[in-house]
């Protein structure tokens, strides 16, 4: 499964360059693009969204939620910070959500490094 972080799914609705809306768009082609619940979240609180990008939002599958899918959020961000790292709670919940669902995550934010070296988040290889 792959899902794809905010800062590569703004990106590629924006039309910029890159391998990581190059492989949106792709994974996009091929069904098999996915979006965690707080990215939806994300993209949706935009006040000057068009109202076609929200419905075409709202209609991209979403990586489900488990049980204790927030205690292990917040485990993982709490060890992130224990060792002087950030983890911001909008990563931290999309990287669980990642994890839970064994999907690998396409994005150009460094911040999310943290999370896949010592929380088992998948990055796709770009």
């Amino acid at each position: 499964m792959i899902a794809v972080d905010s800062s590569s799914f703004i990106a590629y609705m924006e039309g910029l360059k890159g391998k990581d809306t190059k492989t949106v768009d792709r994974m996009l082609e091929v069904k098999i693009l996915c979006l965690p619940p707080p990215v939806v979240s994300e993209l949706l609180s935009d006040p000057q969204i068009p109202e076609e990008l929200q419905a075409r939002i709202v209609a991209l599958p979403r990586l489900k939620t488990y049980k204790g899918y927030w205690e292990r959020a917040a485990e993982s961000r709490r060890a992130l910070l224990k060792i002087g790292l950030k983890a911001r709670l909008a990563d931290s919940l999309i990287s669980q959500s990642c994890v839970d669902n064994d999907a690998t995550l396409i994005t150009r934010d460094s911040d999310f490094r943290h999370f896949a070296k010592h929380c088992g988040l998948k990055l796709f290889e770009l």
